[in-house]
């Protein structure tokens, strides 16, 4: 169960203290939907748009989503950063592809995502720093609906609570 309990918990991904970790990490690989955007939404709005590229001046930025390849593209056509779609999270496949292409170890990285069950442990999964954040919306894809019903058993389990932010 230690491979779904997330090393960090916040609110989203502007209450995370990127200061701190800058010292010590040199690439953040955010997931797209819920995490920087609601599914909803086409286009990264400014707000967020502006927060990632100012980050791409301590770190590697990359987006790694689940989602489509015309979806992911679209929705990160403004943003300075890497993408990569179809990532078959939580299959290790696209830590693998960002390893090898960044030569950077697994200690070097952050995955910041709202989703235990892909994000936090592919993470886990190679002790990267792992940072749950609270979806952005109720609104989830049908897919990610079972998810959702698993991450409460394990939440649960693990003593998680939804809104108990830990650093």
């Amino acid at each position: 169960m230690k491979l779904f309990i997330p090393k960090m918990y916040q609110k989203d991904i502007f209450s995370i203290n990127y200061q701190k970790l800058k010292n010590k990490y040199k690439l953040i690989i955010f997931d797209l939907d819920n995490t920087i955007g609601s599914i909803k939404e086409d286009i990264c709005n400014k707000e967020t748009t502006d927060f990632l590229n100012n980050l791409t001046e301590y770190f590697i930025v990359i987006v790694a989503s689940n989602s489509y390849k015309e979806r992911v593209l679209n929705f990160t056509k403004n943003l300075k950063c890497d993408v990569f779609y179809l990532s078959l999270k939580p299959t290790l496949h696209v830590l693998r592809k960002i390893k090898k292409k960044y030569q950077i170890p697994y200690k070097d990285m952050v995955i910041i995502g709202d989703q235990i069950m892909t994000d936090i442990f592919v993470g886990n999964r190679k002790k990267l720093l792992t940072i749950l954040v609270d979806p952005i919306r109720n609104i989830d894809f049908k897919i990610t609906s079972i998810n959702r019903y698993l991450e409460k058993i394990i939440n649960k389990k693990n003593k998680i609570v939804k809104g108990e932010y830990y650093e």
